[in-house]
């Protein structure tokens, strides 16, 4: 059975169980669980917009083709930049794992250096390409790596919500904790905050459109504001293909150095 199936049939029993153990409310394990396991596709393509707003509100804009594809052993995703000039060529690349407990892996390729370079688990809370994104951000983070608990319900722009605060069962992770509203009809999170070791507030991740497309929910537009440095990075998805086909020998460090 590939990951996507049996990602689905984990979601179907996650919420079944949900149901009949505690017959009002499923618990923030359950939650996250089934927002980890929901069906993703064999395999999403389409271009990123990404445009970067300063703390003067100067933007930047950058465009980037992005495929990803859930296979046996996870998920695996391929960013490469089209432009403008001084960043295209250079491609992200990472590899996210279904067994609980094993990291991600991630690569970038800077064209200047013509090599591809591995991104050690130190480099995590850098800036993806000068983004308000960390590289850690970028990854499929598994449930099992944080504590979680329903704190309430709230509706934004229509959606009914769970709110639930996740806190790392690691101390030294890149935050202290991060709250997040989850669509109960879609199960995705709408909506994330991400506080720092000070306990105050650092980020916000926004989702301000969500499409189903061939029975996948996409996200295509979000925005993550720095509500300390007072800067934000919008990405829109576009000219999105959902199971077209894509194989696995696409996501190598070769792909990433001859680009999309």
């Amino acid at each position: 059975m590939n990951a996507h199936a049996n990602r689905v049939l984990i979601l179907t029993a996650t919420l079944f169980a949900a149901v009949a153990l505690h017959a009002a409310e499923p618990s923030g394990t359950e939650i996250m669980q089934a927002v980890y396991d929901r069906p993703q596709g064999k395999d999403v393509q389409g271009t990123l917009t990404m445009t970067l707003v300063d703390s003067k509100g100067k933007e930047r804009v950058r465009s980037l083709r992005q495929v990803t594809g859930t296979f046996a052993s996870g998920e695996k995703k391929l960013m490469v930049f089209l432009g403008p000039a001084d960043v295209r060529g250079t491609s992200f690349m990472n590899w996210s794992y279904e067994e609980a407990g094993r990291s991600d892996d991630q690569w970038i390729y800077l064209p200047a250096l013509k090599r591809v370079k591995r991104i050690s688990s130190e480099g995590r809370g850098d800036s993806f390409m000068g983004s308000d994104f960390t590289y850690d951000d970028l990854g499929d983070r598994h449930p099992s790596e944080d504590e979680h608990r329903v704190t309430g319900s709230e509706s934004i722009a229509g959606e009914d919500c769970w709110i639930v605060e996740s806190v790392p069962r690691d101390p030294k992770d890149l935050y202290s904790r991060t709250v997040t509203w989850v669509s109960k009809k879609t199960m995705v999170g709408v909506k994330r905050e991400y506080y720092d070791h000070r306990g105050a507030l650092l980020k916000t991740l926004t989702i301000s459109k969500l499409e189903s497309i061939s029975g996948v929910w996409v996200i295509l537009k979000t925005e993550m504001r720095n509500v300390q440095k007072n800067t934000s990075t919008r990405i829109e998805f576009s000219e999105v293909k959902v199971n077209s086909g894509i194989p696995e020998d696409e996501f190598t460090e070769r792909a990433m150095t001859r680009g999309l």
